[in-house]
């Protein structure tokens, strides 16, 4: 790993801490973290919004006026519209995404809420997610955060990852045991 990447992790760990630290004495983590969910998607669904993120050619003051923008329009915490102002005047708006949803992280674990990482053959019902979670609270002891994958290669089953726990039905998975059992042979 470069050492440009090693800071860019640390660095980005560090500023979402601050934040949490910055939400928590104000009382408003629900809030930031609602707001910080919002700018993650718009990441996501905004091709435009997210080149404006990586694009190093653009100048600050472009940056602070859509952070200004979407601050209003969005109804944005003050402290949650500073920090985006204060990562703009640090340069440090590159790493945006890597920091919010290390802050959604910090915000779940402080709840005291468990990982977990479901994907399936076929596509769930909220009503099956819900029992799924609903299961591995009752065999965790911890109220689990389950992140949900349709996943359509996996042929068949079930892949479920709770922290270093993991159970795999899929069908994906005993086609693969079966080859490597015949490439012993």
């Amino acid at each position: 790993m470069s050492k440009n990447k090693g800071f860019s992790i640390t660095s980005a760990d560090r500023y979402s801490l601050a934040l949490y630290e910055l939400a928590s004495e104000n009382n408003v983590i629900a809030q930031v973290e609602n707001q910080s969910s919002s700018i993650l998607n718009l990441i996501v669904s905004s091709k435009d919004f997210s080149y404006l993120i990586k694009d190093p050619t653009c100048n600050q003051e472009e940056l602070l006026k859509v952070i200004n923008s979407i601050s209003e329009n969005n109804k944005f915490e003050n402290i949650f519209k500073n920090f985006l102002s204060f990562l703009v005047i640090k340069r440090r708006f590159f790493y945006l995404e890597q920091i919010l949803k290390s802050f959604i992280e910090i915000c779940s674990q402080k709840r005291g809420e468990l990982k977990a990482e479901l994907k399936s053959a076929k596509e769930l019902s909220n009503d099956e997610i819900l029992k799924i979670t609903d299961e591995l609270t009752k065999n965790f002891k911890f109220k689990i955060k389950l992140n949900y994958k349709y996943d359509k290669d996996l042929i068949g089953g079930l892949m479920i990852q709770v922290g270093s726990t993991m159970v795999d039905t899929s069908i994906k998975n005993k086609l693969q045991q079966i080859e490597n059992r015949m490439i012993e042979a």
